[in-house]
């Protein structure tokens, strides 16, 4: 069947089915274009039923776009701890700052003036512009690629600058001008319930009739995907000191967990055992040659998953006699942001003692 013959009723069956499907979700309740983009990037990376708990809670503490620019970093990083991905929520509270003070609290209304925004990219820029202010600009995600690379027959692999280029116009082409919205939430919602990564039910999908993938047996082939990047592995060594106070640094630079906290860390190229630990110059310079105890709190490491690296993380646990002018009490470790992994160990080490 010629291409242009299968977009034809592609748009106005998959809105028909979304109308009777769509999941019950806050963001669909509303065109407020801050709550909008407030669930566009909680959801970025993000799971709905991890995400939705963080949207509600960001709406409660920050329920307009000002209270977000008021509030400090600390306090927005702390309340996104646990989602990931972390610059997400750097470049939220950049934004709304940006938003409010060069804007005068006017939130951009156009796909090209979304753009502006940082951390803004074509899809979160897409869907605001479209659900808020209907302008008929399209949405291209992971579910989005699924199901058209599908319907399509497509092979170009997703992750390529050629696939990108022609997965949106394809998808800018099926686009209802007259609910633009609707449509885009519809596609998502239909790559996310109906044509899944694994194992989709093609038996009940409204769209059957005319999927190339289901046609020619590929639905687990489709969509394409170039080889990922090389995983990188890193260890990390962690020293934490017991007692009434403990010490915490801040993350700088623009590697994973800026701005956020963690003990005092030695990276190391492989595993270090506690010979190693307490020979390197890391610890020498905090200890001075003062007579400490020092405990492997995991005997193997944790493996802590990132997109593109992987960290083989040991807690080292210190006792010493000695003070530290910058150390913190147990008791304020609650307010600093912190990775979820350390703050996963403070809870397991408070309920070791």
């Amino acid at each position: 069947m010629p291409n242009h013959i299968k977009k034809m009723p592609f748009s106005n069956t998959l809105i028909y089915w979304y109308l009777q499907n769509k999941r019950d979700l806050p963001w669909r309740k509303t065109k407020d274009p801050y709550a909008i983009w407030l669930s566009e990037i909680i959801l970025q990376q993000t799971r709905i039923e991890q995400g939705l708990s963080y949207y509600l809670n960001f709406l409660e503490k920050f329920p307009t776009i000002f209270d977000l620019a008021k509030a400090d970093e600390q306090t927005v990083l702390k309340l996104w701890q646990g989602l990931g991905y972390y610059s997400r929520a750097r470049n939220l509270h950049y934004s709304a700052n940006y938003v409010v003070n060069k804007l005068d609290g006017k939130f951009p209304k156009t796909y090209r003036d979304l753009l502006e925004l940082k951390g803004v990219g074509d899809y979160t820029a897409s869907a605001i512009a479209s659900i808020c202010f209907d302008e008929p600009t399209a949405v291209v995600d992971g579910n989005v690629y699924r199901v058209l690379a599908r319907y399509f027959g497509i092979k170009t692999p997703i992750n390529s600058t050629k696939g990108g280029k022609e997965f949106k116009r394809l998808a800018q082409e099926l686009i209802d001008h007259k609910q633009p919205g609707t449509f885009n939430q519809a596609l998502m919602e239909f790559g996310a319930r109906q044509c899944k990564p694994q194992n989709p039910n093609c038996n009940i999908c409204p769209l059957n009739a005319g999927c190339a993938a289901l046609e020619k047996s590929m639905v687990d082939q489709l969509p394409v995907k170039e080889k990922k990047l090389k995983i990188r592995k890193r260890h990390f060594n962690y020293l934490v000191v017991d007692g009434e106070a403990t010490l915490l640094q801040k993350r700088v630079g623009n590697g994973i967990w800026q701005n956020l906290y963690e003990f005092p860390l030695l990276e190391s190229d492989r595993e270090v055992d506690a010979i190693e630990f307490v020979k390197s110059s890391f610890f020498s310079n905090l200890f001075q040659n003062e007579k400490v105890s020092l405990k492997l709190f995991n005997q193997q490491p944790i493996i802590h998953k990132l997109s593109h690296q992987h960290l083989h993380i040991k807690f080292w646990i210190v006792t010493s006699k000695k003070s530290f002018k910058n150390a913190i009490s147990w008791n304020s470790f609650e307010l600093y942001p912190v990775p979820v992994v350390i703050a996963n160990f403070v809870e397991n080490f408070k309920n070791s003692k």
